[in-house]
């Protein structure tokens, strides 16, 4: 399925980069080469994709040969919804319930469940929005990130997650 909530690999991979430099906010720098090992992503990829967020005012480049990537604003003053629409565009599954990509449909009127799309992007926004680096990085801390998450795997929220 096609739609505009799938998240692209740019934006995996930008919000994996920018995990790693959460971890390490307040120290040093860390080259791109560093960057690209720990996240897995290809180095070229992200040199484009750091100089993205760079013109962003996320991050900042620091040359040299103990230079690189880090922050340049707190991990508390960065949204999850920011970065994503950087990337992405828009948060909302469906164009005709979108607030800044709004494309209405020809069902618009008549819809039945673009009621349940529309409150599923309030939730989805609101979320995304309200939630920060700093406090993604937290509750991966509390919660031991990286754990499957039975419910999806074993389909506890149906076929399509």
């Amino acid at each position: 399925m096609e739609g505009p909530m799938r998240i692209s690999m740019r934006t995996d991979y930008a919000l994996r980069a920018l995990f790693t430099l959460v971890e390490h906010f307040g120290g040093g720098p860390i080259p791109i080469g560093e960057l690209a090992r720990r996240n897995d992503v290809p180095k070229r990829f992200l040199e484009h994709i750091m100089l993205d967020l760079k013109e962003k005012g996320v991050v900042e480049s620091i040359a040299g040969k103990r230079g690189g990537y880090r922050l340049l604003r707190s991990p508390d003053r960065i949204t999850m919804g920011e970065i994503v629409r950087h990337f992405d565009g828009y948060l909302a599954p469906l164009a005709c319930v979108s607030i800044t990509e709004y494309k209405p449909c020809s069902q618009q009127t008549t819809c039945r469940f673009r009621p349940i799309f529309l409150e599923a992007s309030r939730s989805v926004t609101q979320l995304m929005d309200q939630t920060t680096l700093a406090g993604v990085l937290q509750r991966s801390q509390l919660s031991g990130c990286c754990q499957t998450d039975s419910a999806v795997v074993e389909g506890g929220f149906g076929d399509g997650i």
